[in-house]
């Protein structure tokens, strides 16, 4: 499977500059110190970086950068399939209309707004920082969410709704912001929101969902080597990457 860096960060609104070095450091980590899957399988890939044109990227696993980079990799993406889909794993919703530009906190907004996005065919998993005015819009557009709350003692239950959700798609895009995870597991990364996924829930998800054969792409954003503690986050992120390929 090709991995592919994406080193931007120029769209967090200063909220996570030194997002752009995570792909280096991430790799690297995955290189030198991931060791292998969890169940014991060789971790194989290949190297690639991203040119300034992400709608026309090819890769199954990006590895960003902020959050923005989803836009326009499912944009892309979406070209590809009659009823495309995403999964997304946040600390929260990103459909934040307070940007004319595009920005890692209304990317979400700007896909389905934009109509690359039907509200059906998203799904968000593990909120738990929004504005009020965030979940009124999720609710006017009737669009599927689980807080960490609704996580937090139904991981299972959860993950057989999501497998749900993607059996209507024929191209599922898996989208992970890091900062899902509580800051007590990844530390490194601009919005350190308490309350959040444990690692070994979030491992849970990606697992599973990895074995759905309609998932087609994945990313993963928001790590701050700059800001992390002992190099966790880094870790963490190279280890569900290694899940994922």
């Amino acid at each position: 499977m090709k991995i592919v860096k994406v080193p931007l960060s120029e769209r967090s609104l200063g909220k996570n500059l030194g997002c752009n070095k995570g792909p280096d450091a991430i790799v690297n980590m995955l290189a030198e110190n991931i060791w292998s899957k969890e169940d014991g399988s060789q971790i194989v890939f290949e190297i690639d970086e991203a040119s300034e044109d992400l709608d026309s990227a090819e890769g199954d696993i990006f590895i960003g950068g902020d959050h923005s980079i989803t836009h326009p990799l499912f944009k892309g993406f979406a070209k590809n399939f009659d009823n495309p889909g995403l999964i997304v794993f946040d600390a929260h919703p990103d459909v934040y209309e307070n940007e004319k530009e595009l920005s890692h906190q209304d990317w979400v907004k700007f896909l389905i707004d934009g109509g690359v996005l039907k509200p059906e065919n998203v799904v968000l998993v593990g909120i738990r920082a929004a504005d009020p005015s965030e979940f009124k819009w999720l609710d006017n557009k009737k669009i599927k969410y689980f807080t960490a709350a609704d996580v937090y003692g139904h991981v299972e239950d959860v993950c057989e709704k999501l497998v749900k959700f993607s059996e209507k798609l024929d191209g599922l895009y898996l989208s992970i912001d890091i900062d899902v995870l509580d800051p007590a597991f990844a530390p490194g990364t601009g919005y350190r929101e308490p309350g959040g996924l444990s690692t070994r829930e979030l491992l849970y998800f990606v697992k599973e969902i990895k074995n759905l054969k309609n998932l087609k792409r994945s990313d993963l954003v928001e790590v701050n080597p700059e800001i992390d503690t002992d190099e966790m986050t880094v870790k963490i992120a190279a280890k569900i990457v290694g899940e994922l390929l």
